[in-house]
């Protein structure tokens, strides 16, 4: 079993940066992919960028230039920093691990909706106004 807890979300103006974490309990192969995914109200959960074993980074387009993914090992913490926010930015952001395989397929970190991910975190809002 794997538990996610993120951290780091708050309010801030637009242009600015924030910095998420989320607390990973342990890897295993459940953790293949981590991810930040968001959901603004009113819309569907989106992948914001993934990230799998071997450091390969995935990201929405959306994020592309303004985000970035990365995980320590060490500390067992997961990252998104986030800059140069946007009011479209505004949403809460989840944590999520996934197997490479599941739910019948094997597919890359950057591929499949937010409905083959096993674990995930609580979630931290994030607000930029």
């Amino acid at each position: 079993h794997v538990q996610l807890v993120e951290s780091g979300g708050g309010s801030v103006q637009v242009g600015g940066s924030l910095r998420l974490s989320c607390a990973v309990s342990r890897y295993t192969y459940r953790t293949y992919c981590l991810a930040w995914f968001r959901q603004a109200p009113g819309k569907e959960r989106e992948r914001v960028a993934a990230l799998d074993v071997d450091g390969r980074t995935y990201f929405a387009d959306s994020v592309k230039g303004r985000f970035a993914i990365s995980n320590d090992y060490a500390k067992k913490t997961l990252y998104l920093q986030m800059n140069s926010l946007k009011l479209e930015d505004t949403a809460m952001y989840y944590c999520a691990a996934r197997s490479f395989c599941t739910h019948g397929a094997c597919t890359d970190c950057g591929e499949g909706s937010h409905a083959i991910f096993d674990y995930w975190g609580q979630g931290t809002q994030v607000t930029v106004s």
